[in-house]
């Protein structure tokens, strides 16, 4: 640990001096101790406000880590998830005529025959770029995102520093534990990406794909900004200009012949249901639906702003998820714990019972409460509280999956007080069970099932086949040792033994009445009274036998 961080503080220290600094000003013991030299073997994280303010001093590339973080309630107890998630990305902007000479660099044409006119002013200025309003020489209004000068540097000499510190905690127990150094890897590729706004382009442009579409909400309603491909670039992003407000800042006053309450109602209905579309059907989903994301346009209508943080999940998670909304309104423990191994991703030994009893005891509080008053993304939290608590690893997206609920519920339900997160969810839990039991398509999931079927059917003999001849030859041994099955095997013996006789007699009997009824000759005749003759003492044989067993009930 000494020799590691002595290698830790001899690169490019100017940085590593400053973050030593901002650690001892905010009080972060464990931190100081383990920068020094000194012995931290139990990690001790600061408090959270501390925690956020040292982030704050660090400057903004350590904002945008603090916000990574705010998405991992699997890591974080609720208490820091909650003081990262008011982090803001706000920073001075940078002068025009820096952020001209980046623009210039990144377009094919001079600005003047590409634009008829840029606001210099930004609209927003955030740690990795900001934003300006701007004209096509077509006319058409357009925002320009556009990246900080110099920000690549900053961030890549940041990210040397975050996976340092990494190396050092990952010789702790805890960091052995929670494998930091994956998860340092896993948040500075998470940086990186920020750097390349083809990549939030793509996501836009995929999330503005599956939306145009929908059986449950009229998509018309809803907008994705549309990308201009042909201007943009990995340090500029241009864009289709929304105009309109933060949602939450909406005035709906009945302006527009629109009765309040039922316009908030319906917002409030189609971003539910836009967002359980994106989770439980695309499997791709907006993860940052913040108020600031969320915009109220001038025609009524409602857009989802800064596709640059999303998340995925694959058919069956989503599969689990949609069954772990059911467990939660169900209150069912068990369930809870079931679900939650089946999205493990850890190899490590767990105590199905002690789960269980952790789940119980969570839920235990919400008995009593009405299914309206319970907060969904809370309960989730606590369900990835539990499992940390029992050392269970679960996928990274579990952790966007969670922020983006408490997003959506804490704007819907600041938006729209009156709202009824139970009624908005049931139908569609309904439908999406539905969903997986017949797909999209019920036809075509039934003729799926008669392949399957018919497939079965045409391959089950075969198998069979090949089945009995490993058992009956060489290639297949089985070495079972089972203790208390003597009688069990003699009772086996027994039954075996008389089905054979009953096969037996009934043999005798019928071969007796085929020769009696074409007996043409004596010789015949006494062949089938003598076969009669065996199968009735052989008969009676038997049934002497089962009576003196005492089993014939």
């Amino acid at each position: 640990m000494q020799l590691l961080t002595t290698m830790f503080l001899t690169q490019t220290v100017p940085r590593q001096r400053e973050i030593i600094e901002v650690v001892l000003r905010n009080g972060w013991d464990y931190m100081r101790r383990l920068l020094t030299g000194g012995k931290a073997d139990e990690p001790q994280l600061p408090t959270p406000a501390v925690l956020k303010n040292i982030l704050v001093d660090l400057g903004p590339v350590y904002v945008k880590l603090g916000q990574l973080l705010s998405t991992r309630p699997d890591l974080l107890n609720a208490a820091y998830i909650e003081e990262l998630s008011t982090l803001q990305d706000e920073v001075p902007p940078v002068p025009w005529l820096e952020v001209e000479v980046v623009i210039r660099k990144q377009l094919k044409r001079p600005l003047e025959e590409t634009f008829r006119t840029v606001n210099h002013i930004p609209v927003a200025a955030g740690s990795i770029a900001q934003t300006h309003r701007a004209t096509l020489v077509d006319g058409r209004e357009v925002a320009l995102k556009v990246q900080r000068p110099g920000i690549d540097v900053t961030i890549a000499q940041d990210i040397a520093l975050i996976q340092g510190i990494a190396d050092l905690v990952a010789r702790t127990e805890f960091g052995h534990n929670y494998d930091i150094k994956a998860i340092a890897e896993e948040f500075t590729k998470a940086l990186e990406a920020e750097l390349d706004f083809t990549r939030e382009a793509g996501f836009t442009d995929q999330l503005r794909r599956n939306l145009s579409r929908s059986r449950w909400f009229d998509s018309t309603q809803l907008v994705v900004a549309e990308i201009d491909w042909h201007l943009t670039t990995e340090k500029l992003l241009v864009m289709e200009w929304l105009d309109g407000v933060p949602i939450l800042t909406a005035n709906l006053n009945g302006d527009n012949g629109k009765d309040p309450a039922a316009e908030r109602n319906a917002i409030t209905t189609l971003l539910f249901r836009a967002f359980f579309q994106q989770l439980y059907i695309d499997g791709f989903f907006h993860a940052d639906p913040h108020p600031g994301n969320l915009f109220y346009l001038t025609d009524g209508r409602i857009a989802l702003l800064d596709c640059g943080m999303v998340g995925r999940l694959d058919p069956r998670t989503q599969q689990i998820l949609t069954e772990m909304l059911l467990a939660i309104i169900d209150l069912d423990a068990q369930r809870c714990a079931q679900l939650t191994l089946q999205l493990s991703d850890s190899a490590q030994p767990v105590i199905l019972a002690r789960l269980e009893n952790d789940y119980d005891r969570m839920l235990r509080k919400y008995y009593n409460a009405s299914l309206t008053d319970i907060n969904f993304s809370q309960v989730f939290y606590e369900i990835l509280q539990v499992a940390r608590n029992n050392k269970i690893r679960l996928p990274s997206n579990m952790g966007l999956y969670a922020k983006t609920l408490a997003n959506l519920e804490g704007v819907a339900r600041t938006f729209n007080p009156e709202v009824n997160l139970f009624d908005e969810i049931k139908p569609l839990i309904t439908d999406l069970f539905r969903r997986q039991l017949l797909g999209d398509n019920p036809v075509r999931s039934l003729l799926r099932t008669a392949l399957d079927l018919k497939s079965l059917s045409l391959q089950s003999p075969r198998q069979i086949e090949l089945l009995l001849d490993r058992v009956t030859s060489e290639t297949l041994q089985w070495n079972l040792s089972l203790q208390g099955l003597d009688g069990v095997r003699r009772t086996m013996d027994d039954a075996a033994n008389r089905l054979s006789f009953s096969i037996l007699v009934g043999s005798l009997i019928m071969g007796a009445a085929i020769i009696s009824t074409r007996a043409t000759t004596s010789q015949l005749s006494f062949l089938s009274s003598t076969l009669f003759a065996a199968a009735s003492l052989l008969g009676l044989w038997l049934i002497i036998s089962i009576l003196r067993s005492g089993r014939l009930r």
